[in-house]
């Protein structure tokens, strides 16, 4: 059901046209930046993939893709991707690239099911990137080496913007946290996953979560993840599990845990069984993308997603992500916006 929260005494710090310039150079500059942190090179990527092949994101396996047949292919289904996460590591392997070097492009996605609030829109757009890794790197010690290289693109990312508008103040730390869900979990039982997040945010100002989509001590999950792409199964040391997770920022004008990326490194045939198996699909080991990766055709890799309009957003301080993208709304939400101050594009 859609929602929207309205901060107390909202003022945007930019109007429409400084926020539309503003947030051409967000895009430009942190691109770069994660690029060269990571060795990645830019590829053009598909709007929608054909049903059936295994190749879309099933997020939490009930969300419905937007399908349409093509009358030049016998009527042949596709459906509007959710994300790239699966269809990027088949991209690298074709390409054959060397561990340590990988992709990233501009997804757009529509997201039909998701529930419209102030960060959540039936339009998504993100970086989607992949690069391959040895075998021996499938660790929680190289996943978070490549957090830590993402977070000091963020950091000077909002120097950036402060050092070109001076009202919109630096507010990250000097360095991101790594925490486990588990420990999460144990350390506030009574509060639910979000509430969870935003306490251990509103703490730190930056967190890496780590273990999204794998059991937690109580048999629950923190989050919802695809069982055929991050690794959640896998050991990662100290009694933990995953070997993935969510990139979390303190949102100074929500007041609440904010989502800026989730990424991991990717299944291994052996996770991959394991992870078909728990979450009771293991008839998808007979699709084509995942017949390919248990029989080994495809590259180890490491990769994620970040938001861009979610980064435009938390960095230019604003109250919804209408106020960077051209979405569709609930008529009751614009209004409630509009009389509010925040200008929906």
């Amino acid at each position: 059901m859609a929602t929207v929260q309205i901060p107390k005494d909202y003022k945007s710090l930019l109007g429409e046209k400084e926020t539309e310039h503003a947030i051409v150079m967000i895009k430009d500059f942190f691109q770069t930046q994660l690029s060269t942190a990571l060795n990645l090179t830019r590829v053009t990527a598909p709007l929608f993939v054909q049903s059936g092949k295994g190749l879309n994101d099933d997020l939490n396996g009930v969300e419905r893709a937007v399908k349409f047949p093509v009358k030049d292919m016998g009527d042949a289904q596709m459906e509007i991707v959710h994300s790239l996460a699966k269809w990027k590591r088949v991209k690298v392997s074709e390409m054959k690239l060397p561990a340590g070097f990988g992709i990233y492009t501009d997804m757009n996605a529509i997201r039909a099911d998701e529930d419209l609030d102030n960060i959540h829109s039936l339009y998504v757009d993100q970086w989607d990137w992949c690069e391959c890794i040895n075998k021996a790197d499938r660790t929680i010690e190289y996943l978070k080496s490549a957090v830590r290289k993402i977070y000091a693109c963020l950091k000077r990312t909002e120097f950036f913007i402060y050092d070109r508008y001076e009202q919109i103040k630096p507010i990250l730390p000097e360095n991101v946290q790594f925490v486990y869900a588990d420990d999460l979990q144990k350390r506030y039982p009574d509060l639910t996953p979000k509430e969870r997040e935003t306490k251990i945010c509103e703490e730190y100002g930056a967190v890496f979560l780590i273990g999204i989509g794998g059991k937690l001590p109580d048999g629950t999950i923190h989050d919802g993840r695809a069982p055929d792409y991050d690794d959640w199964i896998s050991d990662s040391g100290d009694g933990h599990k995953g070997l993935n997770g969510d990139l979390l920022v303190w949102n100074p004008v929500l007041k609440q845990s904010f989502e800026l990326s989730s990424m991991g490194i990717r299944v291994s045939p052996e996770s991959l069984k394991l992870q078909l198996e728990e979450r009771g699909c293991p008839e998808r080991a007979s699709l084509e993308f995942h017949k390919r990766l248990l029989n080994g055709e495809l590259s180890f890799t490491m990769g994620g997603g970040i938001g861009q309009s979610r980064l435009c957003m938390f960095f230019l301080r604003k109250a919804h992500i209408g106020e960077i993208q051209v979405s569709m709304w609930p008529d009751e939400m614009r209004g409630t916006c509009e009389k509010n101050g925040i200008h929906l594009l």
